[in-house]
């Protein structure tokens, strides 16, 4: 009776399975379902590709391992020695998570999933199952993950933390795009990248809130290193009068120096100086539009009174 090569018990999320026994006779009977391929397998390397059917293993259908035979020891060996690689041509889905860094190196967390699926059995098998002796299902999966994982993390690079946390779904289009040869060269075609969930730190994520308020990341930066400052100094030097060093430090630092042709005002919470086109405070964050319909006085930001002509506290002439 010849020898039957069958994958039998081929479950729904199964991308990969070796047959078992490397033994194989001539005239052996090479049954391949639909969505699946046969791949023959010699030291590493693929040769012969069997699609659906039923195939006798002949010469006539095997020649590119028979040339390596007929070269080694003749047609006398029976059995010959190949693994026989079966590979589902199903579609499937993958999960990836990472850690990777902007172009302002904030840190980023994110995690999404793929759709994907074998395109060149061949390919596949040479890069992946004989390069990479990843035999199963869960070696295949791990070796995705980390393929893809390390691809992203670098395209990742390219991109600002607000255009990465604003525009998601662009990111994921453009991330999917760059990856689609990477993913080619390994005999895989890549369907489809979501981004699912994307954070960083709590010290960037309040930047953000400043850069999306209009503040450059620059700015932001010196706003945090003049704040850093300050609290240092009053570190080393100890008591109220090092405390009081320090805020004329902060004050002297984040006060926003004047724009040509913009009117500066003083923020009603922290009384630093802002541009008056500016929606947030850069130093405190308050909502200067909120402030809009109150009235307060543009040199040293008290509230006057409705109808005042003067300050009550610094005596400036209110227009």
């Amino acid at each position: 009776m010849p020898q039957v090569i069958e994958w039998k018990t081929a479950g729904e999320n199964e991308i990969v399975w070796r047959y078992p026994i490397e033994d194989i006779t001539w005239g052996a009977q090479l049954i391949v379902h639909e969505f699946e391929t046969a791949v023959f397998l010699r030291d590493g390397k693929a040769y012969d590709v069997f699609g659906a059917g039923r195939h006798t293993i002949t010469t006539a259908n095997l020649p590119l391992l028979t040339r390596l035979l007929s070269a080694a020891v003749g047609f006398s060996e029976q059995p010959f020695k190949s693994t026989v690689i079966y590979i589902s041509l199903k579609q499937f889905t993958g999960l990836f998570g990472l850690q990777a860094q902007t172009t302002e190196y904030a840190p980023l967390q994110a995690r999404g999933r793929y759709w994907y699926r074998v395109e060149d059995p061949n390919m596949f098998v040479n890069q992946i199952v004989g390069g990479q002796s990843a035999y199963t299902t869960d070696q295949v999966t791990d070796f995705l993950r980390g393929f893809l994982n390390e691809r992203i993390i670098d395209d990742l690079s390219h991109y600002d933390l607000q255009t990465v946390y604003t525009r998601l779904d662009e990111t994921s289009f453009k991330v999917k795009n760059a990856l689609l040869d990477n993913m080619k060269r390994v005999g895989i075609e890549l369907i489809d990248l979501k981004f699912e969930g994307i954070d960083t730190s709590p010290e960037w994520r309040d930047r953000l809130f400043f850069i999306k308020a209009g503040t450059t990341s620059a700015e932001v930066l010196r706003m945090e290193t003049v704040k850093k400052s300050a609290e240092e100094l009053g570190k080393s030097q100890g008591g109220g009068a090092a405390l009081g060093a320090g805020m004329v430090i902060m004050q002297q630092g984040m006060a926003q120096p004047a724009q040509a042709g913009v009117t500066m005002v003083i923020c009603p919470n922290c009384k630093q100086q802002v541009p008056s086109n500016s929606k947030f405070c850069p130093s405190c964050g308050s909502n200067l539009q909120a402030q809009a319909e109150k009235k307060f006085c543009p040199n040293c930001g008290t509230q006057v009174a409705i109808g005042g002509k003067f300050c009550s506290n610094c005596g400036n002439k209110i227009e």
